[in-house]
């Protein structure tokens, strides 16, 4: 037989309760009855809220009073409170849809203006139409394309062209055969501050390197008051065109007395790919021509000259060549000829020699001589001489080149009619630089240029 065992044995004799995981498993337990709970209620509340709106009304009635102090009312959809609404035929009328055109095509008459249009407008630029029979302010009819053009109007959008007919100025197109170029520039003299501007505006027509490409030149000019060259003026270098524009002004600080004897020069220089300087021509204009009035602008063009061509100096001129060898360091000068030598107060005859004199730093390295040519006033020597000189030394020397007239039969009776100083820019400017400078840029190359005589 089994011993039956009484309840308060049995709890007596079981085995002691973990108290921690008991309070675990309470707090687990009301957790979730927690959350059970709230979504319950959430679920209530939805569907009472969805309840009320299934039942209220879309339409509500507003009470108010418009402009005619009549009550509006809105319609209330759900007691389908629709008044009805009666229809009187007697105020209905027909109303018919207008048949749509057919589609034309537009056509615009040939521009042509009549003589009683030409040159009238209102005040805000709107043609003014003539009468015709009807209200002025309308534009008359369009006429067709086969009518005459005798009194046919402008049409919309029309241009008329011979109206933009561009007239061509003969000075930019014709040009005579073996032109070297023409040059556009202009003249303003103001007196009262003895300033002369002188604006360069563009050249066309220069040679190129190239024969048929107009692309093949790099034109620059420079800007001489004669019978000064060692001041001058440049414009800026203009790339591959051999029509350049250059729009550029220069000023000249010059009396109105002394711009009497100035002449202008303008000499056209094209760099090459040595980027060495070839001169492509002159232009010339002397100022005992220049009619202006005081702050008037002259604006002129002339074609350029490959000589510069002006009046010889008082004293004359002296053609000599120069040629510099680095190699050898050896510079050799070759005195040519000489012309407009006048005899001397003084001397019986013009009986003339040219001295030669290379200087470094003001010391006097060498002196040659040429032969006397007797009475000529244009004398023929094309005699050469060489100097030794380094290449260290061509920034600091320089050339003198003079004509001196000498008594028959009286030896060592010399006077000097003038000179050239020929060097670098330490000692000459102008065309005696660009001689210098000529000759050392092109190296075993004889450079031959005229030098006017200066005292």
């Amino acid at each position: 037989m089994v011993d039956e065992v009484s309840p308060t044995e049995w709890w007596q004799s079981r085995p002691p309760l973990d108290h921690k995981k008991a309070s675990t498993v309470t707090i687990v337990a009301c957790s979730i009855t927690g959350v059970v709970l709230l979504l319950i209620l959430v679920y209530l509340v939805y569907r009472v809220y969805k309840k009320r709106c299934a039942h209220q009304a879309p339409y509500e009635k507003i009470y108010g009073r418009g402009a005619g102090g009549k009550e509006h009312t809105t319609v209330d959809m759900d007691r389908k409170n629709v008044p009805q609404l009666t229809v009187n035929s007697r105020n209905v009328q027909a109303f018919v849809l207008p048949s749509t055109p057919p589609k034309k095509t537009r056509q615009f008459d040939r521009p042509v203006v009549s003589p009683r249009m030409e040159g009238t407008s209102g005040a805000l630029g709107v043609p003014i139409y003539p009468d015709s029979g009807s209200d002025s302010s309308s534009p008359p009819s369009r006429r067709s394309s086969t009518e005459g053009p005798q009194n046919s109007m402008f049409s919309l959008g029309a241009i008329d062209p011979d109206l933009y007919k561009a007239t061509q100025d003969d000075s930019e197109t014709n040009f005579p055969e073996d032109h070297l170029g023409r040059v556009w520039f202009a003249l303003e003299y103001q007196r009262e501050a003895e300033r002369l501007l002188v604006s360069l505006i563009k050249i066309k027509n220069l040679p190129s390197r190239t024969p048929g490409s107009s692309n093949a030149c790099d034109p620059f000019v420079k800007i001489f008051l004669l019978p000064d060259e060692r001041r001058f003026v440049q414009s800026k270098f203009k790339r591959k065109t051999t029509n350049p524009k250059f729009d550029e002004s220069f000023v000249f600080q010059v009396s109105y007395k002394a711009l009497q004897t100035r002449t202008l020069r303008l000499t056209v220089y094209d760099v090459d790919r040595h980027k060495k300087h070839r001169t492509l021509g002159n232009v010339l204009y002397p100022f005992k021509d220049f009619d202006y009035d005081d702050g008037q602008k002259i604006v002129m063009w002339k074609d350029l000259e490959e000589k510069s061509i002006m009046e010889t100096s008082d004293l004359g001129e002296v053609q000599f060549s120069l040629t510099y060898n680095n190699h050898l360091e050896r510079l050799t000068v070759v005195v040519l000829r000489a012309r407009g030598i006048k005899k001397l107060a003084g001397m019986p005859a013009v009986d003339t020699c040219a001295r030669v004199t290379l200087m470094n730093s003001n010391h006097v390295l060498k002196t040659k001589k040429t032969n006397v040519v007797t009475n000529s006033s244009d004398p023929l020597y094309n005699e050469s001489f060489n100097f030794k000189l380094s290449p260290t030394q061509l920034d600091t020397s320089s050339l003198s080149v003079a004509i001196l007239q000498v008594t028959p039969g009286d030896e060592g009776s010399e006077r000097q009619v003038g000179r050239v100083v020929v060097g670098p820019f330490m000692y000459a400017r102008g065309k005696e630089l660009e001689h210098w400078t000529e000759m050392v840029n092109n190296q075993k190359d004889m450079v031959k240029r005229w030098h006017a005589l200066t005292q």
